[in-house]
């Protein structure tokens, strides 16, 4: 099973080395490439005042924040809720720069990459540049591109970003769900996007067990190419690399 957790905050400011802190979280879940409906949202005090600057973009005062929890009062469950899901966020860094920030403040509380699977989180703005380089890849850029409503938006908010993040990420993340897309009327094999990352992760380095799902996943797509050159009269080419 795959598990993703689409994530966004909205903060005081920009600099969390400046003691800038989070204000707003929002999560959404993903298994195996689809919303399931589970979400993580929180307000939260964060003792200091908030900059001009970041409450025109995201609206939320200190007036409205005065009664909701601190970040400490959250964390465990909010630490539960993304524990081994991968984690997509757009502009990854300042994020999980935040995250890590408000974590340090607890004593004993582990950073993001020690939570997530794969120890760091998949930046889908990064992913949006290599797709689309030299052009505008904000949130509201790519829900233009992808058709994807964003006439709600008016100002940032966590939840509702994330939202439409996890619909953005889906839709420039979609012919990965596929290894091979065969013709119509004919058997398709397809490895989950986890699976793929477990293989290539290995090329790499990274030390992953070999699962069932990923043996069963991987022998069905080699079945179905062999059946392909067969049929291509390619039969004496090695599969077996």
């Amino acid at each position: 099973m795959l598990r993703q957790v689409v994530l966004d905050t909205e903060t005081t400011g920009i600099e969390p080395e400046l003691g800038h802190r989070i204000i707003e979280i929002g999560c959404v879940e993903l298994v195996n490439r689809r919303l399931t409906g589970r979400v993580y949202h929180e307000y939260l005090q964060p003792d200091r005042e908030i900059d001009q600057g970041a409450f025109e973009v995201h609206g939320i005062s200190n007036e409205f924040l005065a009664d909701k929890p601190r970040f400490n009062d959250v964390a465990d469950g909010f630490l539960e809720f993304i524990d081994g899901a991968e984690l997509v966020i757009h502009n990854a860094a300042f994020d999980v720069g935040f995250l890590d920030a408000e974590l340090a403040r607890i004593p004993g509380k582990p950073k993001i990459k020690d939570v997530c699977h794969g120890g760091e989180a998949t930046d889908s703005l990064l992913l949006a540049r290599k797709k689309r380089p030299g052009q505008r890849n904000s949130l509201d850029a790519l829900c233009k591109v992808y058709g994807i409503d964003n006439s709600n938006r008016e100002l940032h908010g966590a939840l509702l970003d994330a939202r439409l993040l996890a619909e953005v990420y889906l839709a420039m993340t979609r012919e990965q769900s596929t290894l091979l897309a065969a013709s119509s009327g004919q058997q398709s094999a397809v490895m989950t996007a986890e699976a793929i990352r477990r293989i290539e992760g290995r090329k790499r380095g990274a030390n992953y067990p070999v699962d069932q799902e990923e043996q069963a996943a991987f022998q069905s797509l080699i079945d179905a190419m062999r059946k392909q050159n067969e049929q291509l009269g390619w039969d004496d080419v090695d599969l077996s690399r």
